[in-house]
């Protein structure tokens, strides 16, 4: 429980106040009442709280008018409606305007607090979540990068550390969907060259035949249709940073002509026969296992340890569960602006299914089912009236699956369960990573990121 925080109780029962007024001193916080919506409006104008606790049933002013003018006044005040059996309807009312959750009369004391800890630790989060939002666009132009999440979070730690530096080959791995290209943009707007050109290309969208070509330029007559003298991205990206989207899926030969440019930051066009200098960031980038690739012999050793220097692994979004809603509503406000709509956010239950879905597409997913739901959805809240069947499947499962380990009261220290369960995996697979990796449904390149990071490497 969080303690000297402000809570205002606005109830027109005197017992009610006095009680709840009573058990929340009891239990550290700074308590203020009132006896009306009236009164309620005046102190929150002199002197703003952390949490309201409101009744819905009151003369003058009622509860729903309250909360509309507590939300107009100042949005981050956290509202727990109070109302009497039989007004559900009143209650999910006051949820679309704006209000945490509501709870019944008569209520337990112990369930109320844990309501209230709940509802002040999502609005701590929402405080953190907009501070690190102004940051990013201060510091690394990254307005889109969500990182409320303690994965994201020390994420975005080493990409400022290494957007500074003079850092000039990083690799991103991640699944499909994870941001990789954000986190290139914010590494490159980060760093002394954010003037100078950012080049992106996917490795696997382009023709081997034309590869060498788009890379590194060609001359003159170097093929057929080579008509005129055409300079490749790394030349044109000189002085700043070129993005090699997909390279698990570059081809061995042109991963020998790259390897050849990142130690010597020098190339020929293609039919040329003087060298080319140039100075650029390479960021590659990868859903693939690359050590894997190795092994089956798609992936060049000495190329994975010449990229793999300084390497940022993102987390899937099953992974940062915590970014899941932020993310949505980030969403919600752009389609809004691109849409001409005026959507608010999302259903109490659309907010359970975004948080219990596995999200196998990561953020791409949910970025193009915020959209689809933007487009279709006329009422002010969104209820994920269009998710397609399978996704539904899929929910169903991943909600059964949420509590098959039981968090303990005191609570646990996440960094240490994650390495209790990599040292687990380890020593069940006789410490054989590729069967500990399979065993935590992680990837070899994941699961090694972790291995490194408590020391087990």
């Amino acid at each position: 429980m969080k303690q000297n925080q402000q809570i205002l109780v606005v109830d027109d029962e005197q017992l009610i106040r006095w009680s709840l007024e009573k058990n929340l001193l009891k239990h550290g916080f700074v308590v203020q009442t009132a006896e009306s919506g009236e009164q309620a409006l005046e102190i929150i104008a002199k002197d703003t709280p952390d949490l309201v606790l409101l009744d819905i049933s009151m003369p003058g002013i009622d509860g729903l008018e309250t909360l509309q003018e507590i939300k107009k006044s100042d949005p981050s005040i956290v509202v727990i409606m109070i109302t009497a059996l039989g007004v559900l309807e009143t209650a999910v009312k006051a949820m679309q305007f704006g209000a945490f959750d509501y709870i019944h009369k008569p209520f337990n004391i112990d369930e109320l607090l844990t309501v209230i800890d709940k509802a002040l630790e999502n609005r701590a989060l929402k405080q953190e979540v907009e501070h690190l939002r102004r940051e990013n666009k201060r510091n690394l132009g990254m307005g889109e990068i969500i990182a409320s999440s303690w994965q994201m979070a020390q994420v975005m730690e080493v990409v400022k550390k290494v957007a500074r530096s003079d850092a000039g080959t990083v690799l991103v791995q991640g699944e499909s969907g994870t941001g990789k290209e954000l986190i290139a943009r914010a590494l490159h707007d980060g760093s002394a060259r954010m003037d100078k050109p950012f080049v992106a290309i996917n490795c696997a969208a382009v023709p081997e035949t034309l590869l060498e070509s788009e890379l590194m330029g060609h001359e003159k007559g170097a093929f057929t249709d080579a008509k005129i003298q055409k300079k490749g991205l790394f030349e044109m990206a000189h002085g700043g940073t070129v993005f090699l989207d997909e390279i698990g899926d570059m081809p061995p030969g042109m991963q020998a002509k790259l390897l050849r440019v990142l130690e010597e930051r020098s190339f020929r066009r293609l039919g040329g026969s003087k060298d080319v200098c140039v100075d650029v960031r390479i960021v590659a980038a990868t859903n693939k296992e690359l050590l894997q690739g190795i092994e089956d012999g798609s992936f060049r050793k000495d190329l994975y340890y010449r990229i793999q220097v300084i390497p940022i692994y993102l987390p899937s979004l099953r992974e940062r569960r915590e970014d899941i809603l932020p993310l949505a509503h980030f969403f919600v406000e752009r389609f809004n602006q691109e849409f001409g709509k005026q959507i608010k956010g999302f259903t109490p239950e659309a907010q359970r299914y975004l948080q219990a879905y596995a999200w196998p597409g990561n953020i791409r997913e949910l970025r193009n089912m915020v959209e689809r739901e933007v487009i279709l959805e006329d009422a002010e809240y969104l209820n994920l009236s269009t998710i397609p069947r399978s996704a539904e499947a899929q929910f169903s499962s991943s909600e059964r699956s949420r509590y098959d380990f039981v968090l303990p009261p005191e609570g646990v220290d996440i960094e240490v369960v994650e390495k209790q369960l990599i040292e687990q995996a380890l020593e069940t697979c006789g410490h054989n990573q590729s069967r500990a990796a399979r065993k935590l449904s992680l990837g070899i390149d994941a699961f090694r990121y972790r291995m490194k990071k408590f020391g087990l490497l």
